[in-house]
């Protein structure tokens, strides 16, 4: 495939604003203020990747976004725009678009489990001390060693428990383990079950490659996850999700080297979620993941209000940047607008600063790398019109399109293996029946003979399986929905 391949972002006074595709997998940036198009420019973005035939994955934060699987109509406005734009061909449409929702209610369900959560993107989750998070990290080892599969709420509520009743034996090799640490521990988990999160915690497991796929005349499906709830409701579950699934893309997916095209584009809608209040160790997985995925063949691209809601090491990375109008009403204002211009390379025939302030919708500043690289000067950029929908799907609209979905059917059952929960239940009650054996042995030998004088003394063994059944015991009964998120970020399958 030729390197010059490119496709049309807008127009500049009629001269086609393109990104070349081979640096389409150099991540990008799409901001502004409310408002201004941004939802648009994504939308626009998203379609010219699809018929590249490469997949994408984008978050729809305010349910905009479906009507990409409608084809658009004529609008006047929409052919004054095509006239100062030269496309070439334009031909409203629809594309192929799978619809998911970690609720289960605008989309197939999306799931994963604890394990592959790890401990450093769930103790983010659950927003928990140094304290707690090297307990998280203890549990994991332990479920590591004794072969315990953390897949849902209930594996881990059980693990902790258990934990919190074996501190004395357990803190030799896994460190010191506070009960109120633990009781922490459990009342965050209480609150992310009421926001929702063991929706999320379950299986099966969504497959990377139902994310990945094309359709039959070789355009990339666009996979769309309603999360308009989730952000409103559950903005540290949503930001988690979003990291889980960058996480297991990196390390699933195999070295490309630098390819003609990505093989599957991220947008990362209300960036600024996944780093607010985000500890330092996350922050500097995050910036390696972005730094490295690219040679995956993953591009991904952040939608936010402002650039410096990004680390600057981040922003830093951001090959494509479309900047929508920002506004000037107040000191801070300013001060963002001029450190907006100055990440730009200059256009002589504008002033950036000035620009940024009078921006109208759909009108953008763009910066484009060429093809060594290298960004190319800012350019005021009318953003062209999208061939799909401007707005979102009817719900009949919406349940049509889920009734023909590829994956109808393939995740909609909750699956409930042997894990943690199940494994020391089972030996809880394996040991009590071995106890209750014991205990009448015993009664009938002292019946025949005195007692024997002590006690004997009680194995860690035995010490773990009555634990167990006091630790569970509460659960029994329970059905609790599985899954959570990681990886690279310290889980383990």
């Amino acid at each position: 495939m030729n390197e010059q391949l490119s496709f049309v972002i807008g127009a500049d006074n009629n001269i086609p604003v393109e990104q070349l595709t081979k640096m389409s997998n150099r991540h990008g940036l799409i901001a502004g203020a409310t408002g201004t198009g941004k939802t648009i420019t994504l939308q626009i973005l998203a379609e010219s990747f699809s018929r590249l035939g490469v997949p994408v994955f984008a978050a729809d934060v305010k349910g905009d976004l479906s009507g990409i699987a409608a084809a658009g109509k004529p609008h006047p406005k929409i052919e004054e725009r095509l006239q100062k734009i030269p496309l070439g061909e334009y031909v409203q449409r629809a594309y192929p678009t799978v619809f998911w929702d970690i609720f289960g209610q605008k989309g197939h369900p999306i799931r994963s489990t604890i394990s592959e959560m790890g401990p450093l993107l769930l103790s983010n989750l659950l927003d928990l001390n140094d304290t707690q998070s090297g307990l998280m990290y203890s549990c994991f080892k332990i479920a590591d060693d004794d072969g315990l599969l953390l897949l849902d709420l209930k594996d881990l509520r059980a693990l902790l428990a258990w934990m919190g009743n074996n501190a004395n034996e357990l803190r030799g090799e896994y460190g010191n383990i506070t009960g109120a640490s633990i009781g922490a521990i459990q009342r965050k988990l209480l609150i992310l079950e009421e926001q929702g999160a063991e929706h999320f915690f379950s299986e099966p497991a969504v497959q990377l490659s139902d994310l990945m796929q094309t359709d039959f005349s070789g355009n990339g499906v666009i996979s769309i996850m309603d999360v308009s709830t989730l952000v409103s409701e559950s903005p540290r579950v949503y930001a988690t999700f979003l990291l889980w699934l960058l996480s297991e893309l990196f390390e699933q997916l195999p070295e490309v080297g630098d390819p003609d095209k990505p093989k599957l584009v991220f947008f990362f809608d209300e960036a600024h979620i996944l780093f607010d209040q985000a500890p330092k160790p996350l922050i500097e997985k995050i910036e390696h993941v972005v730094r490295l995925i690219r040679s995956k063949g993953v591009g991904i691209y952040f939608i936010t209000q402002s650039p410096l809601d990004i680390p600057e090491d981040v922003l830093g990375q951001l090959g494509l940047k479309i900047q929508h109008a920002l506004r000037a009403f107040t000191p801070k204002d300013r001060q963002v607008i001029k450190s907006v211009a100055r990440s730009f390379r200059s256009n002589e025939q504008f002033d950036s600063e000035t620009v940024l302030t009078e921006l109208g919708i759909g009108e953008a500043l763009v910066s484009t790398l060429d093809a060594k690289g290298s960004p190319r000067p800012v350019q005021r950029t009318l953003v062209r019109p999208p061939e799909s929908r401007i707005g979102p799907l009817t719900d009949d609209e919406r349940t049509e399109r889920l009734n023909k979905s590829p994956f109808r059917g393939r995740y909609d059952a909750v699956v409930d293996r042997e894990s943690a929960y199940e494994l020391l239940k089972k030996r809880a009650k394996e040991l009590q029946v071995r106890q209750d054996a014991e205990m009448r042995l015993k009664a009938e030998q002292e019946a025949q003979a005195k007692p024997a004088r002590g006690r004997k003394k009680q194995s860690i063994g035995d010490a773990f399986m009555k634990s167990t059944a006091r630790s569970i015991g509460s659960y029994v009964g329970r059905q609790i929905i599985r899954g959570v998120l990681g990886s690279i970020f310290g889980g383990k399958r």
